[in-house]
């Protein structure tokens, strides 16, 4: 049910093209904001902005890779040219890698992971705060319960959320007086194409990773879209810095 929660606000979204991003383009969209989607998929793009169209919502894209800064810059640049003032940002764009013991893990697949998922959202948020300095603004950047917690076989991939609750912390202590807030979810097993990745390469995962929540299923991707919208919002005005998980209570225990 569409609550306005976002109306009249412009806000870019990253990794757009699939699975959590593109969930969140259809709940900020439906929540009233204008959106800019952000991804390296152009067909993807271009067929979600057509369905939110038709749909009556405003929305463009960009074709993008998050870890080039020049990708980044042209991005917020056409998003600002197309509906103006940047008002809100969801960092989504992810990779995970596959599943590799630390000792056999290679070099190529460690800086992957950590250009996506670390220099990702640092080009990101460097521009969009530039683009908030002296209006104000609320950034979100797509974590993992791996931010929180180790998870197995999964080295770099752990590493790198862990950097991106770090650049939110310290982009919020930085920032907050500016007016702009930065927060991140943690989600848990999400249906996406990440995970789907994950588990097709072990099949018991996922009934060991559901065995430790307190609610034992897997999310939907519009449960994560759902809680960054919140935090986009002006409801969330007073969170600040924060790490949200949306993962069924899989870190409670």
């Amino acid at each position: 049910m569409a609550t306005d929660l976002l109306a009249g606000k412009h806000a870019l979204i990253t990794g757009a093209s699939s699975g959590i991003g593109a969930a969140a383009a259809r709940v900020f969209c439906r929540e009233g904001a204008a959106v800019t989607l952000v991804a390296r998929r152009e067909e993807r793009l271009a067929e979600l902005c057509a369905v939110l169209r038709a749909e009556g919502h405003a929305a463009a894209y960009v074709v993008a890779d998050v870890a080039r800064r020049t990708d980044v810059e042209r991005a917020v640049d056409r998003a600002v040219a197309h509906f103006g003032p940047l008002d809100a940002a969801f960092n989504n764009a992810g990779t995970g890698g596959r599943q590799t013991p630390m000792h056999l893990m290679t070099d190529d697949v460690y800086d992957t992971i950590m250009d996506t998922n670390v220099r990702g959202v640092w080009n990101c948020m460097r521009l969009e705060i530039a683009a908030m300095l002296g209006r104000g603004g609320a950034i979100v950047n797509n974590a993992s319960t791996a931010g929180l917690v180790a998870t197995p076989v999964a080295a770099p991939y752990t590493a790198s959320k862990h950097a991106v609750l770090g650049l939110t912390k310290a982009a919020a202590a930085e920032y907050t007086a500016h007016g702009i807030r930065v927060n991140a979810v943690a989600p848990g097993t999400t249906r996406s194409e990440l995970v789907e990745e994950w588990l097709d390469q072990d099949p018991v995962m996922e009934q060991q990773l559901l065995a430790s929540a307190l609610m034992p299923r897997t999310a939907a991707s519009e449960e994560i879209a759902e809680a960054a919208a919140w935090l986009c919002s002006d409801r969330a005005s007073f969170v600040v810095g924060a790490t949200m998980p949306v993962d069924g209570g899989w870190t409670v225990r």
